[in-house]
Parts: C-alpha cells; structure tokens; sequence
C-alpha cells in the first residue's frame, strides 16, 4: 500500500466522527426544508441524544472537577487558576461587546424594519437577590444533582475537592482520590458511547429545529438575525486567533484549529454550551492543557464565561435603537450597552433564567416600550446556535489563556518526555 493511500486512510480515520456527525446533521436540516413542521415528529429522537449527553454531564463535572481539586498540592495555584479565569472572562466579554458596537455602527440591524409589536403580558418583577441566591446554591441535596443547578454543583464540587485534599494531608495514595479519578473516566467513557448515537440524534433534533423555525428566519428581522452570523464568525476568526496567539504563538494557533472543530460542531448542533463540555475536555486534553486548569476553567465557563451572550445583548440594544429610532452613538450609550453585555454573559448567565433576565435588564434600563420584550427574545432564540458556539469555544480559548499566565509561555511542551505531535487527531468527536 502507497504513502499516499495510507495517509488518505489515516486522514478518513481521524476524521470519520466528524464526518458522520456532520452528515447527520446535513441530512436533517434537509429533511426540515423538505417536509416544514412535519419534520418535528422527528424531535422525539434528538431529544434522546440530549437526555443521555446531560445526564452523563452533570457527574461528570462533579467528578472531575472535585478529583482535580483533591489532587492538587498547591492551593494557591487554585486561586491563581480562579483569579486569572475570572480576569480573562471579563475582558474577552468588554472585547466582544466593542467589536460588534464597531460593526454595528456602520451597518445598523434594525434599518428599514417595521415591526408590529403586538401584544404584550408584563412579567412578574424579580428580586435580584434572590436570584443571585438561586444561581449560588440550592434548598436540597438531591437538586444540586442537575444540570439546571450547574453553578451550584461547581462551586459545591471545588469545595468538596477542597476538603478531601485538606483531611488526606497530602496522602497522593487517598482511595477517595483515586475513586474520584476513575469515576471521572468512567463518565467520560460513557460520553464515548452516547456520542455513537450523535448523527442520528443530532440529524432528527436539527430536522425538527429548521422544521419548526426555519420559516422565522425570513422574517421582519431577518437583517439582524443574519447579520449576526457573519459577525460571530469574524469574531472567531479574529479575537480567538489573537487569543491563542498570546497563549502559545503560531504553535497555539495551529494546535486550536487543528482540534476546535469538533467542539464548533457539537456546539452548533446541540445549542448547549454544557452539553458540548465533553468535546471542549478532550480537546484541551489533545492540547496538552494541564488538567487542573481545564477541569476547573471548562465546567465554569460553560456556566459564567458567554462572549456569545455579550455579541447578542449588544445586537439587540442596537437592533432596539434602530427601531425607536434612536442614535446609536456616543461613549455614554456605548458605556451602558457594554456594561448590560458583559454582565449578561458573565453574571446574568449563571443565574437561572438569566436571558430572559437580560432581556428585560435591556428593555427597562433604556425605557424602551415593554412590547418589544418579544422581539427581543425572538432574536435571542434565533441566532442562539452561533452564540453558543461563541460561549463553548471561548471556553477552550481561556484554558490556553490561562495556562500561559499561570504555567508560563512553554506550557505546551509535553513533560512526560514524549514530545510526539502534539497537534494531535483533532476531530474525534468520539472523545478519544
């Protein structure tokens, strides 16, 4: 056998996962323009695949995360690791909010639109306090047990991480530890096997999806919604080549796009920046990202870190603008629209109901008419897809930041002496 048809095997190999992931999903979106809403008899069989990925997940998170924590020896490379975090998830959130207030600027969403607002039932108010209390913790054990609760089980998990390392005394030989380490690989074993299903599951949830919503795309906001896609995309070919540029050079450039996709891919497809945590911890895994950072910055981020979240908050005030005809302009306004943003994506995200929230933060602050609240979910819900792929990639993103504040500027270099392509098989969506 050729050179050649070995290397064309070998690529097939690597990226046969991928291939039949995207597949699926192709063929679903075209059995939804086919058949329009008949094709959500379908959802049934998506929703299947997302039942299994979110109940493999949440253990999976509790797991890693506290077995990480119980193994570390230095308690305060943990506040470096959640210090740099935070810092990084901020700045990347005022980032993102400046870029697209630069496009939208000169290419305004919301020009010639009319928009019959309709009907409108004024939401409960809701205490602020009481919702920070619920993104924080919860009332029963057993509730901390999901994935509507994942900021409590992080926060809960590090702590618990915190107290085994503290009672074991620094015993590496704990057989809690070592129990914690093998349940993390055993869900991630089991995420291996639900992802078989995925072009299945992820083709039948995309055939309802474009089935159901497919028509609202060509609707009187349609400019806004498809102007946000390519701005997404500029985003990422952008901020996120400069991101990972800081944090290993060229050489950290080539090792994210060689192993990003199948993160894209799941991210798009599932909507669900939770659901794509497993791809992003075999990813950061293939790039040789410590797992205590990556244990800690993914199951987090996935949670508080949404520069997606932050692009569309400032889409909508700006699409809002358009339509009351207000000047979108000044440092003042752009002031106010960034602050709304970042916290939309990096406080308001772990609080349970934290779009909705948003939204109304958007509407009352400015004192737009509360009619338009609809409006302004419709397009959250439509351009939800790019802006989760924003959030879950952006996550992978701050792992590689963050490992080259806390580990320095060589932290890719292998340290087990085996210095054999770290680039690694980057399409495995199987998890390998």
């Amino acid at each position: 056998m050729s050179s050649e048809k070995i290397s064309k095997k070998s690529v097939f190999k690597n990226y046969k996962s991928l291939i039949l992931l995207v597949l699926g999903i192709v063929v679903g979106c075209i059995v939804g323009l086919i058949y329009k809403e008949k094709a959500v008899v379908l959802k049934p069989f998506g929703q299947l695949f997302l039942n299994m990925m979110f109940t493999a997940v949440v253990p999976l998170v509790f797991f890693s995360l506290s077995s990480s924590i119980a193994k570390m020896t230095n308690m305060k490379r943990l506040g470096k690791i959640l210090r740099h975090s935070l810092m990084v998830f901020v700045i990347t959130g005022i980032i993102a909010s400046v870029f697209i207030i630069m496009v939208v600027s000169v290419f305004p969403p919301a020009q010639g639109v009319e928009i019959d607002f309709g009907g409108y039932e004024e939401p409960a108010k809701m205490n602020i306090l009481d919702q920070v209390v619920s993104a924080i913790s919860v009332n029963d054990f057993n509730l901390i047990l999901s994935k509507g609760a994942m900021l409590p089980l992080i926060i809960f998990s590090i702590t618990l991480g915190y107290c085994i390392r503290f009672v074991s005394k620094g015993n590496e030989n704990n057989s809690v530890v070592s129990f914690l380490d093998i349940m993390a690989e055993a869900f991630m074993k089991m995420i291996r096997i639900i992802m078989l299903y995925a072009p299945i599951g992820l083709g039948a949830y995309f055939a309802a999806l474009i089935g159901e919503f497919g028509s609202q795309l060509l609707g009187a906001y349609s400019r806004a919604v498809i102007m946000f896609y390519p701005i997404c995309v500029a985003y990422f070919l952008t901020a996120f080549t400069l991101y990972v540029y800081f944090a290993g050079g060229i050489k950290g450039v080539k090792v994210f796009y060689k192993n990003i996709f199948p993160s894209v891919v799941t991210s798009l497809a599932t909507q669900s920046s939770i659901a794509t945590l497993p791809t992003n911890l075999a990813a950061t895994k293939r790039m040789n990202v410590k797992d205590d950072i990556s244990n800690i910055i993914l199951p987090m981020g996935a949670t508080i870190h949404m520069d997606g979240t932050a692009l569309t908050s400032l889409m909508k005030i700006a699409f809002l603008f358009g339509i009351f005809g207000l000047e979108f302009s000044g440092i003042g306004v752009w002031s106010t629209a960034i602050l709304i943003s970042v916290m939309s994506g990096v406080i308001l995200s772990g609080i349970p109901g934290g779009g909705m929230m948003g939204c109304i933060m958007i509407v009352s602050f400015y004192g737009f008419n509360p009619e338009v609240l609809p409006i302004v979910v419709t397009i959250g819900l439509l351009t939800d897809a790019v802006a989760t792929m924003i959030n879950s990639t952006g996550d992978v993103v701050v792992s590689m930041m963050v490992s080259r504040t806390v580990d320095g500027r060589h932290w890719m270099e292998k340290t087990d002496g085996n210095k054999e392509e770290i680039l690694g098989s980057s399409a495995e969506v199987s998890l390998n």
